[in-house]
């Protein structure tokens, strides 16, 4: 993650003179978008001298710790011992069955107890790669038949989570955007069926979104948004070419913070957001 802010650095470090248009181009290619990139250029103009990489690095730094929230506390089993329902929700490709894996693991290793949904039923290789991390992982996995319909799984999942008093359902959700019509709808039901069960259902929706797509997340986040209010973001593949820019833009933009963190293939390769950490990563 660090690697495209580094090269940046050691760019304008190796320069003579600031080449205040390029310096935008590379900011703007870092996925934080043109309303934080005009910030950090106004900021260093207003320093009236000459900047050095340091400079950029220090300004970034502080514009971007300005415009993430702190680390918000993680979910915890309800009082009145009914299971706590996340939807997970993004496009294909993003690793968000992964992602919903990698969450239920997350909240075994701190001895919650987890029951996952595979509710993307319209790409059957979601459902099995699912139960693939589910006896990987061990973790029970409730599915439907193929193609069944994404809200009856959600339903006899919820059903059995608060049948065995399980703490924690996670809902592998939504792998598509065909229109926002259909996301709508298919979301909709899917919120309209756990509340039959649980006024309260679902409590938390997380977004799925990679960092290596740029301003394609930050349309994602929009169009889901819509669809059905996001609580919070999994940014995926910061170990890779992804600059995380994108969290930073997304909140800005929309107020959705980022939540949790995927950082490698490895099931334990997943974090919860913590502004500090993140921001000292990328630059």
């Amino acid at each position: 993650m660090a690697g495209f802010f580094k090269s940046l650095f050691n760019k304008i470090t190796n320069r003579a003179e600031i080449d205040w248009d390029d310096l935008e181009a590379d900011l703007i290619s870092s996925d934080l978008g043109i309303r934080m990139t005009t910030a950090i250029l106004d900021e260093l103009r207003d320093l009236g001298r000459e900047i050095s990489g340091e400079d950029v690095v220090q300004v970034t730094r502080r514009q971007i710790s300005k415009r993430l929230p702190d680390a918000l506390a993680p979910p915890v089993p309800r009082a009145d011992g009914k299971p706590f329902v996340i939807l997970v929700v993004g496009v294909n490709g993003t690793g968000k069955t992964t992602s919903s894996a990698k969450l239920g693991l997350w909240f075994k290793q701190r001895n919650h107890s987890v029951i996952l949904a595979a509710a993307d039923t319209f790409r059957a290789a979601a459902v099995e790669q699912l139960q693939r991390w589910g006896e990987r992982l061990s973790i029970s996995v409730v599915t439907g038949n193929p193609n069944a319909d994404p809200s009856s799984v959600c339903f006899h999942a919820h059903q059995k989570a608060i049948a065995d008093k399980v703490e924690f359902l996670i809902c592998d959700t939504a792998g598509r955007i065909h229109t926002r019509h259909n996301l709508m709808e298919e979301l909709g039901k899917i919120c309209r069926t756990l509340a039959k069960q649980d006024a309260s259902a679902p409590h938390l929706t997380l977004l799925v979104v990679d960092a290596t797509t740029g301003s394609n997340a930050l349309q994602q986040a929009k169009e889901f948004h819509k669809a059905s209010p996001l609580d919070g973001l999994i940014i995926t593949k910061l170990d890779g070419s992804g600059k995380g820019g994108i969290a930073v833009s997304i909140h800005d933009q929309l107020n959705i913070p980022p939540r949790f963190l995927g950082t490698g293939e490895e099931p334990d390769a997943f974090s919860i957001f913590q502004k500090e950490s993140f921001v000292a990563d990328i630059l």
